[in-house]
Order: C-alpha cells, then structure tokens, then sequence
C-alpha cells in the first residue's frame, strides 16, 4: 500500500544530479526512512546521471512510500528509445565505465528492482525495505544476591533530562547539573543537540534527531560539560506524551564506565548442568534471550556477562583487523573511559604488543611481566586472562577479564571463558561485518556529496571552507588545513573549525604557537601529538596560576579558553598528506577530544576525502593563477583612463561578456593627441573571448601611435585596416567609429568622424531630436584599398554625442531586438542629462529589455558639451 508520494522533474543539465540526490534526501528523512536514506540516494544519483548526461534528456524522480520500504522511479525521454526484443538479456555494462554502472548498483544494493521500456521513455525503478526493528523492548531480571549486582562509585548520579517535541530542554534535575557543571535556569528552553558530542560515523549511528523519536534507545555518547570538556555518558531513552498527547522524551543519564546501572545484565549460571539449561542454545545462556542486534550493543552485553561470570572487576572485548596485525578496542566495562573505544594495539610484534592474542592465556599477577597487556596499564589490574575469538581458524578478536587481586584466575577459568568466546565468535564476526557492510554504503553516500561539492567550486578559500565541513562533525571533532604555496616555502595554517564554534578561536591561537606538522607524502594518516602536548602544557600552566583559588568559578575567560581547548585537543591527532599531481599541496590535520580515538574505518574515509580535496585544492590554485594571469593582461589591454577634456564631459560604461573576462571584442578609447586636440574610438572585432582581445589590443595601440604621428582620420583608419591584414590567419574584421575633438572657444565642440562599418553615432539636441551623426563606410579587415572620408560635426551646448556597439543595438528578447529606433526612443528623453546619466540610462534600457544575461559584449560612449550655467 503507496502511503505517501513524491515526484520531480530535473533538466539536462549536470547540476541536476546533485538536486536529485538532494531531492530524495529530503523527501526520505522527510519520511522517517533514516535507514534507506544512503543506498538511495547512490542509487538515484547514478541513474539521473545516465538520464540528464549520458541520455541527454530530463529525468523524472517519483518517490513512493510503503508500509515496510520505499520505491524510487526514475525515468528518462530519449527520444529514439529502441524497446528491447524480449529475448535479449539487460546489458548492465562494465563497473569500469563511465555511464551505465546504475543497473549494477540496483542489483548490488536494492531489495527488487526492474526495468521497463516504452518507445519513448525508459523507467528504472528500485525498492528498499526498512530493516525490522522492534518498536520497543522490555526485560526483566530476577532477583539477585547482593554480591551479584553491579558495583558503582561511591554514589551514582543519573542526570534525568526530558526533551520536548521541539527538542528543547524542558526539566534538568540536580544530578544534570552535578555532573555537566550546568543550572537548570541556563539549560531551560535551549536545545539538547546544543550540549550533546554525538558519535558521527557514517552509515553505522543513529542521530540524535532519530534517536529521541525512538521510542526507546540506549546508547553511549558525549556531553559537553561547563568547562568544555566531553563527559561520556551512557543514555537511556524513553518516549513518552502528556495527557494532551504532547510526545517527549525522558533521558536517562549516567558517567559512561557506570552503564550497569542503567543495563543489569541477566546472569545465568553458566555452571548449571540441570536439563533445562542443557536443551537451551549456550549463545542464549551466555549472551540472554533477545540478544542485541546491533554490533556495539553485541559486545557490550558481552564484555558484561564475561565479567559476571568469572565475578571479575573489569572485562574488554578487542576486534582484529582484516590483515589481523592489531586489536581495536571496542567495548569495556569497569574500566576508565580512556581505554574504551577505537584504541589500537599490535598483536605480536613490537612494544606495547597485545601477548599472545592467538592462545588463551593467565597473568595471575600483572605487576610481574608490565605492559603484557597494554590495555590494563595503570588501571590497578593485577591478574588477567585473555581468550581469542576465532571463526574458521582466523583470529577476530580477543575477550579478557580482569581483576585487582593478584592470582584469581587460573587455566578453568580460561577454559570457561573460551567456551564462552567460541560460541559467540560467529556472531560477533557476522554483526561486524554488517556494520562494516553498512558503512561502507554510508561512505560510498558521503564520499558521492563530497565530491559534488568540491567539483562545484574553483575558489580557493571556499574549497578550504567546503574540506573542513564535510569533515567536522562526520569524521572528526575538529580540523586543521595546512597549504604549502611551493616547494620553499613552509606549511601555513589556512583554516581551523571546530563543531564548537566557540571553540575555534582557541584552538587556532593553540595550532599557530606551534610548529606544523611535516610534509610527509607518505599516503594515510600519522599520528601527530604536538597539538596535546602544547595543550597539556599550556593547561598546566593555567592550573598553576589559578592554584589556591576556587576554580573554575574565579577563573578568568583566558585561562577558561585554555583550559576547554586542551580538552579539544586532548584526544588522538592524526594528519592526512593532501597530495595532488605527485606534490605535497598541504596537509588535514583530525582531531578528537580528550580520551578519544579514530576508528579505522573513519581514518580511511578521511584518505579517500583528503585525495579529492587535494585535486580540487590544486585544481582551485591552477585556476586562480590562470585567472589573475588572464586578469593581468587583459588589464593591460583597457585605457589607463579618460583624459580631462575641456568644457567636454565624457563617460564611458564597458561590459565584455564570458565569465573571468575584463576585455573582449569590444573595445574604445579617448585619448590625448596633442595640445587641444583628441582622439576617440569605439569599436567591434569579430567574435569574443582572447582571440578578439588581440585584435583589440592591436587597433587601440595602433590608433594611438597612428594620430600622434599628425595622420588625418581616415590615413589612420587605412594603415590600421593594411596592419590588421597582415595577421594572416589570425586577423578578424573590424568595425570601427574614429574620430578626432577639438573643444572651442564658444563653448561648442568641432567633432571630425570616419565611421567603418560601426553603428552609426546619435546625436541628441537640446530639442530632443536625435539624428545620426555621420555616415556608414566599409569596415576594416576584409578588403585592401579602402576609399574613406571623415565628416565634421559641431556639437552645440547642451548636445550630446552618443555612440555604442552593437552589443546594445542587438539586445534581443526572443524574436524583439532593440535596434537603432529603440536605442533612439531611449536617448531623445536624455535631454538635460549629464554624459554620466545618458550612459547609465542607456545601459538599463539594454539590461531590462531582455530578462536573459548579454551574451555580446558592450561598449557605450557618451560625450557632451555642457550648458554655460552648468558648468
């Protein structure tokens, strides 16, 4: 059953496809289908891309709705679709092609999908089923001996908050405020996202948005506390609506290493060999009955009844990489919150090696063989036992209990818990690799938007800008962006963000007061700890000052700033090379906060970004060097400026058509020739762009040296027409107004005109009449023996002059152009107006003629002898 519908239509144009992928973002998130949102919008955006650039034609985008999915169509209009004989297979094409990947796609990621053909369109449809969730869960535990349950700190503090329907805070009780340093009255009414550090991993988390409309959800993620620094909390959400059916939602609260308050597990003992335990599943007895179905909850359920069972005092679980050459830290409990997640350790070789990861193994006393187990170092840990995870042979991962007594482990309770490991094993492998398999669907999504984005700008600081954001908060809590100009010259700090911005002024005077990091080309992420080291030393130092004072409330703003900007900095720092065409271009820097780590898989995702955000970085650099080259010598191909002519106003408006073009085949110039006497020109070469600039440099400079050396109008105009032809190949037809002024003595101006192949020039009376000032003759560039002459004109007082290209007697609105009567109608209301206002005029009689951008380039020049009383 269709319970909602969207539908657009994109043009044939390449910004579509970002459109269309924005499209159907919103239209899913708009739905609540948060979990289909990524492969869709992959999905859409390789389809629309065969449609609006391969096939060239529009595409039509209609979302459908369901009960347990969502079915997006997407249709094309080629106009010579051949419908395909029955009998001939779907041809999918080659993943290496350029176009036609998207049938690929449908078959790799959608639930069903289809083709159908009509003669003149081709629909393309797939469907996405959402994953089965339950809406809700309730659990139950017996009851258990005091020595059994769950030991907490001294007293546990759970903050409850509730969020309204708007997610604004609406009740924050004592414990809130104990544990993030914040009142009730300056929390109330602001939202929650404004406090929380949420992991931001694509295509694994649910965000916070969704996980307040949950009906329940539990979780870790971060606070951000008074003092700028992160708490790790673990959360406990509940849905719930008022008696007028207003929904909120009730958050329960706790410092992240105390979950088991909020999650007492079921403890079955494992020991018990009575016929009901036997015919239950040992993955059931050890893990519970429903398990968690999703990774991180997996483990941390496991990590707790590992503890339970050996009535150990900490448990962790470490997963292996796929080349099995290090164990990443990914669930712990009873242990300090800096050994929890994404920490990384060999397995054999080196220092700080794991142990023996492949075997069971007992520490009784931990104090005796330092560093066995890296993970336990300064934690109060003294005796150990360490089991693997193994699927078909293949090390997965590791599950260790711990306790602070010294020999309370021995070989049975290492058998107990690898029992315990080989039946959860396959399970724990089959939830990474969905994870896993999901995040890479999430990268594939976000790496298609970044490099949209970045292949839709050439600017160099809106690149810079474009890198930080797609990287804070997706990837990392801060970044850093370092440029090398050339190979001289040092790295520079270029732009620093951070998701706090108050956070940003701080952590940028902190990255300046230190050396960067090392142009390395090396690929992939190094860790970098100059950035915690200055920030721990500048904390110390602050904490030295303040001492004996009741910090942090007499605390100055200064040393508040330091103290929450090394708590910024206080995680991991890795740096990425930005490497473009085999150069080091710069460097991305990540950082995480204090008792953080990258993961793996978001630190490959960074390398993946920062070798699209070098191209486009370099590709910005290039353009910017091209453009300020063009920028140049178009520059210098413009008059330096109009000469002071007497009792003369002059005013000139030039517009050349094309983006990052100054010149085109549009050109004029006033210019002195000698005492009371000079020269102006307006004229058109053939065509625009670069080729018609050096024709144009060529006749302005031409004309100048030509009426210096005392040639009349039409001598000048001649030698320019023999000089344009002896470019060969490279010479464009010209047409060309010349003519020379000389301001008198009776406040009048004695014009001398030769007009070649131009737009004739206007003159306008005091009356308002407007007649033409001179006469058409061939234009330049085409024949060798000109025959031209020159006409005088004398404009009176009050007259005006007006001449113009014919970009403006052109300007055209469908089958409408302006042409020499409209340009005429428009200067005979010019009477009484200065040369300035008869330019302007003139020019927004052209711009609003047609509601299109000029395609042609424009000149305009207006002369006029002012009244006596005017000047």
């Amino acid at each position: 059953m269709i319970t909602a519908r969207a539908a657009a239509t994109f043009d044939p144009v390449g910004r579509s496809v970002a459109t269309a992928r924005a499209f159907v973002r919103d239209t899913l998130q708009g739905w609540g289908y948060t979990d289909v949102v990524d492969d869709a919008v992959v999905l859409t955006s390789e389809l629309v891309t065969n449609a609006v650039v391969h096939a060239g034609t529009a595409a039509d985008v209609l979302c459908l709705r369901t009960e347990d999915g969502v079915r997006v169509e997407v249709s094309d209009h080629y106009p010579e679709r051949e419908v395909p004989l029955q009998s001939s297979g779907l041809d999918f094409g080659s993943p290496d092609r350029e176009g036609g990947r998207g049938l690929l796609l449908c078959a790799a990621l959608a639930s069903r999908w289809g083709v159908e053909y009509t003669p003149t369109h081709k629909h393309v449809w797939f469907q996405l089923d959402l994953p089965e969730r339950p809406v809700g869960v309730r659990s139950a535990s017996p009851v258990l001996p005091t020595a059994l349950l769950p030991v907490a700190e001294q007293r546990v503090r759970v903050a409850v908050v509730q969020i309204d329907g708007s997610g604004s805070i609406a009740a924050w009780n004592d414990d809130a405020s104990f544990l993030f340093g914040y009142a009730a009255e300056k929390v109330d009414g602001k939202q929650f996202t404004d406090f929380v550090a949420w992991p931001h991993t694509p295509g694994t988390n649910t965000g916070i948005a969704e996980a307040l409309r949950l009906s329940r959800w539990e979780g870790s993620y971060g606070i951000r506390g008074a003092d700028g620094r992160v708490i790790p909390v673990y959360g406990s959400h509940l849905r719930v609506r008022d008696a007028d059916g207003e929904p909120s939602t009730v958050c329960l609260l706790v410092r992240d290493y105390e979950r088991a308050v909020l999650q007492t597990p079921v403890r079955a003992p494992v020991s018990d060999t009575s016929a009901e335990n036997r015919s239950t599943d040992p993955f059931e007895i050890f893990i519970g009955s429903p398990a968690p179905d999703d990774l991180d909850g997996l483990l941390q359920r496991t990590v707790e009844r590992a503890r339970d069972m050996l009535d150990a005092d900490a448990a962790f679980l470490l997963l292996a990489t796929d080349d099995e050459t290090e164990l990443e830290v990914r669930a712990t409990t009873g242990l300090p919150s800096a050994r929890q997640r994404f920490a990384r350790v060999p397995v054999e070789a080196g220092t700080g090696r794991y142990g023996s990861a492949r075997m069971p193994a007992v520490h009784e006393d931990l104090t005796v063989v330092p560093g066995a187990v890296p993970l336990l170092s300064d934690t109060g840990m003294r005796s150990v036992v360490t089991v693997p995870l193994k699927v078909e042979g293949r090390l997965t991962g590791s599950l260790g209990v711990a306790a602070e007594a010294a020999g309370r482990y021995s070989n049975e309770e290492a058998l107990r818990l690898q029992f315990a490991a080989d039946r959860i094993a396959l399970a724990v492998e089959s939830a990474r690799l969905g994870e896993l398999e999901r995040l890479r669907r999430g990268s594939l999504s976000f790496l298609v938007e970044a490099s949209d984005l970045l292949a839709g700008t050439l600017d160099r600081d809106q690149t810079l800008a474009l890198m930080a954001q797609m990287t804070v908060p997706t990837l990392a809590t801060w970044c850093a962006v370092y440029t090398i100009a050339d190979q001289s010259s040092e790295p520079y700090l270029s732009y620093v963000l951070h998701e706090d911005e108050e956070r940003i002024d701080g952590l940028k005077a902190l990255l300046s007061s230190i050396d960067p990091p090392d142009p390395v080309p090396a690929p992939g992420a190094r860790l970098w700890p100059a950035p915690t080291e200055a920030g721990h030393q500048a904390a110390l130092r602050t904490s030295k000052r303040t001492l004996g004072r009741d910090a942090p409330l007499s605390m100055g703003a200064a040393a508040r700033t330091t103290l929450a900007t090394a708590a910024a900095v206080g995680g991991e720092t890795v740096v990425l090379p930005l490497v473009a065409r085999n150069r080091v271009i710069g460097m991305l820097t990540l950082g995480k906060p204090s008792d953080e780590h990258f993961r793996q898989e978001i630190l490959e995702l960074a390398e993946d970004l920062s070798r699209r955000a070098a191209l486009a970085l370099d590709n910005a650099r290039l353009y910017s060097e091209r453009m300020a080259i063009s920028q140049s010598l178009q520059r210098s191909l413009l008059p330096p400026g109009l000469p002071d002519v007497p009792n003369v106003e002059i005013e000139v408006i030039y517009r050349a058509a094309g983006e990052g073009n100054e010149v085109g085949g549009d050109f004029y110039d006033v210019f002195p020739i000698r005492d009371g006497a000079y020269g102006f020109a307006i004229g058109d070469v053939c065509g625009t762009g670069p080729e018609a600039a050096a024709v144009t440099g060529l006749a302005r400079h031409a004309l100048r040296l030509l009426a210096r050396e005392g040639f009349s109008g039409p001598a000048v105009l001649e030698r320019l027409n023999a000089a344009i032809l002896d470019e060969g190949a490279r010479s464009r037809f010209l047409t060309l107004l010349y003519g020379e002024l000389w301001p008198q003595e009776d406040g009048s101006a004695l014009l001398k005109v030769v007009c070649a192949g131009h737009p004739l020039p206007l003159r306008l009376r005091q009356d308002g009449s407007v007649e033409a000032a001179a006469e058409p003759q061939p234009l330049l560039g085409v024949i060798e023996d000109l025959e031209l002459y020159e006409q005088e004109v004398t404009l009176e007082p009050g007259d005006v002059l007006l001449c113009v290209t014919d970009g403006v007697t052109e300007r055209r609105e469908g089958t409408r152009m302006l042409g020499d009567d409209g340009l005429a109608d428009v200067l005979a209301v010019c009477t009484g107006l200065t040369a300035g206002a008869v330019a302007g005029r003139i020019l927004r009689a052209v711009e609003r003629f047609a509601a299109e951008p000029a395609s042609d380039d424009m000149a305009i020049l207006a002369m006029r002898v002012p009244e006596p009383h005017s000047l």
